[in-house]
Order: structure tokens, then sequence, then C-alpha cells
């Protein structure tokens, strides 16, 4: 797990700084997101018992604003509702990049803020919990999204 800060940081740099150089930030930030997603398969933790301290959010930046400064051409995109009803052709929904990345951010700066704030196994059992539950379809829809969007 030595690498999950590290790649947390190259993700959430978007959310957090607006306006960001970097050559080639799609093609890094998919990089990134497919790492977290590799991460997620090797947690390994033994359960903390600890009281902790909840995280706070209230104090983050408009990350919305900082990815859309970052990601010019994010934005709403068409998607189905359910993949597994052949049939129905009719019910889809709209989806938003810039939301799907916001939510992966706030995830992992939680994820980055309980390890290094209440311990290793607090911030790998968030890891665990809430990308299956949350952040994982957050990175399936955004890399489908970038991939539709650039061919």
């Amino acid at each position: 797990m030595k690498e999950l800060i590290p790649t947390i940081n190259e993700i959430v740099k978007y959310g957090l700084q607006p306006n960001l150089t970097v050559t080639d930030k799609e093609k890094l930030l998919e990089r990134h997101l497919v790492k977290i997603y590799d991460l997620y398969f090797d947690i390994e933790y033994k359960f903390d018992e600890t009281e902790f301290p909840d995280y706070d959010n209230s104090k983050l930046p408009n990350l919305r604003q900082n990815i859309k400064s970052n990601f010019k051409d994010f934005g709403f995109y068409k998607t189905i509702l359910d993949i597994n009803d052949i049939d129905n052709l009719h019910d889809n929904a709209i989806g938003d990049a810039i939301d799907d990345l916001s939510d992966i951010i706030a995830d992992l700066l939680e994820i980055k803020w309980r390890i290094e704030n209440n311990s290793l196994a607090d911030g790998l059992w968030f890891f665990e919990l809430i990308f299956y539950s949350h952040t994982q379809q957050h990175i399936i829809d955004l890399l489908n999204f970038m991939k539709q969007k650039n061919g």
C-alpha cells in the first residue's frame, strides 16, 4: 500500500488546485484512476476498534469548480439505468463527469485523512467500504466517459 497516498495525491490535485498545467492530463488521470482501482484488490488490514474523530469535509475547496477549470470538456453524458435490461431501449439517464471526479476526489481525500490522522487500518477499512459502495461506480463511469469522448 505504499503507492496509495502518492496515487491519491495525483488524482486529488485536480480538485484542490485550479488551472493546473499538466501535459497529458487526461491520460495521467486515467492511469491513476486505474491504479486506485487496482489497489482496492490489495487491501489488507486488521480492524481498528479505536473511536476516531469524524472527517470534516466542510473545509474542502470547491472541488467542482477546480475540476471544471482543469478539464474544460468534462460534462454531461448519457447513461443506461439498467445495463442488463436488454429489451428496454428507453430508460436512460444523465451522468456528469465533473460530478464523478468530484465524488472520487472527496472519497480519496477522506481515505487519505483517515490514514494520516486516525490509523492505516482505519483508512484501509474506509477505502474498502467506500470503494465498493460508491467510488468504484464513479471510476467506471468516468473512465467510460473519457473513452467515449476520446474515441
